[in-house]
């Protein structure tokens, strides 16, 4: 009977936790932009410059009834969604969205987007946060995309030279990438212009 009572228990904890997730995911639409703070070494830096607890990005895709990121890692590729949850620190993430997406996230938008998710895919991720496709980094890639799909250009581009470049953290790593030569006149997107633009709201913040 205690047994039974055990097993019984642990089924209803299994089946809120199941619920759990499950009101996170009928939240998702494809085509949504997810952030998380990252735990690679660069991630520490990305912040300071950037003023921003949020240091990687990707796009959620959804195929049959799996939900997956499209990310620029090495190399670019997509992700289930509960293993790149899994990969920021804590577990937190964020998920915005098009203010009008039931407008310009068309099936033809969405189409578009992942055209040119499929061109990218498989490419080097850019250490040097270089502006061309021969390499791409994170926010490039979600700015990319979604240029490509809906014609919007989600955050302002910037310049290297326009972040925040005091901190010790931040001049070490732009030393160990660039040397002497810092490119401060580079064309850049960040996770914070993206998460910041007036285009998107929060759907999740968890």
């Amino acid at each position: 009977m205690k047994l039974n009572l055990l097993c019984l228990f642990y089924l209803l904890l299994l089946s809120c936790k199941k619920n759990d997730a499950n009101t996170d995911v009928n939240l998702l639409h494809d085509g949504d932009i997810i952030f998380q703070t990252s735990l690679s070494a660069q991630s520490k830096a990305i912040q300071l410059a950037t003023h921003s607890k949020y240091s990687h990005c990707g796009i959620i895709y959804k195929e049959g009834n799996d939900f997956f990121v499209f990310e620029a890692i090495q190399p670019v590729k997509k992700t289930s969604l509960n293993a790149w949850i899994d990969h920021g620190k804590d577990g937190h993430y964020a998920v915005r969205r098009l203010k009008n997406a039931d407008k310009v996230l068309t099936p033809e938008a969405l189409s578009k987007m992942k055209t040119a998710a499929a061109a990218m895919n498989g490419k080097s991720y850019d250490l040097y946060f270089g502006w061309s496709n021969e390499r791409i980094y994170c926010s490039e890639l979600v700015w990319k995309i979604c240029k490509e799909g809906t014609g919007l250009e989600i955050g302002h581009l910037q310049k290297l030279q326009d972040f925040d470049l005091t901190n010790p953290v931040v001049q070490s790593k732009l030393k160990e990438r660039y040397g002497n030569n810092i490119p401060i006149n580079e064309k850049v997107i960040s996770p914070a212009e993206l998460y910041n633009s007036e285009l998107l709201y929060t759907v999740i913040n968890k």
